[in-house]
């Protein structure tokens, strides 16, 4: 019987050293929750780090529990799926080869324990976001990621995290505000629905927002959220789709904004 288990935007490495280990315990504990209760997969959305790049000979330092706890799945015969996001886009070979995880950049059409779903991070998709699509092409540039890696890791790091804190501070408390029919992601979701109304299940993360809204008929748009503060996951089974909290409280889902 496939059970799949998804959850996405922890930001491992943010905003501190302190808070961030703890996310990552937190985050090992779903995980072994997920092995345990029989998972299948285990669908991981994207910006699983704050940032990460992996230089030809070194990678960031620490996360050395998140990647036992995939590892440990793995071995045991579940699959687990990882999107970039806009913050780790700088996946390359390293982490699939050391976890053995399936790495994804664009959103991927699957059938989850019977649900036909269309999944993926969800950055660069819909309207708006004009400056972001910009660099991301620039970020997707061979060129540059080679360039990128010229730099000393003490540096490229420094670097990158300092990027990431004014862009989270630019932002504010912006990305807790429901947006209605402005929901970039939930435009783009009814939009590709049109299209094509085979899947059930629009599911991505990006938006540090948990979200459930119709796009169709008997079709929806979930969005997770992130784990900087209650986490979220999806369960899915037996053709259905459930949201719970990371201590496995269920959640009515209603058309809206998801209150844990």
């Amino acid at each position: 019987m496939s059970v799949v288990f998804a959850a996405t935007d922890f930001h491992l490495g943010s905003p501190t050293y302190a808070a961030s280990r703890e996310r990552e315990r937190r985050v090992v504990r779903w995980l072994d929750y997920c092995g345990k209760e029989g998972a299948s997969e285990v669908l991981l959305l994207g910006d699983t780090f704050d940032f990460w790049f992996e230089y030809k000979t070194a990678v960031p330092r620490g996360f050395t529990r998140l990647l036992g706890a995939i590892s440990a799945l793995t071995d045991a015969g579940v699959a687990v799926h990882m999107w970039t996001g806009n913050h780790d886009m700088w996946i390359f070979d390293y982490l699939p080869e050391e976890t053995g995880v399936a790495l994804h950049r664009t959103p991927q059409r699957m059938s989850l324990a019977g649900v036909p779903a269309l999944v993926g991070h969800g950055d660069g998709l819909g309207p708006g976001e004009h400056g972001y699509k910009f660099l991301k092409k620039a970020f997707a540039n061979r060129f540059c990621q080679e360039a990128f890696g010229f730099l000393h890791p003490n540096v490229g790091v420094w670097i990158a995290q300092t990027w990431s804190s004014g862009s989270r501070q630019s932002h504010g408390t912006a990305d807790q505000n429901f947006k209605g029919q402005h929901e970039y992601l939930w435009q783009w979701a009814k939009e590709q629905h049109a299209l094509n109304a085979e899947p059930r299940l629009y599911m991505f993360g990006h938006r540090h927002l948990p979200l459930w809204l119709p796009v169709g008929a008997g079709a929806n748009y979930l969005n997770l959220g992130d784990w900087f503060g209650t986490g979220l996951y999806a369960r899915i089974q037996n053709g259905q789709v459930q949201v719970f909290t990371e201590q496995h409280l269920a959640i009515e889902l209603q058309d809206g904004v998801i209150r844990p």
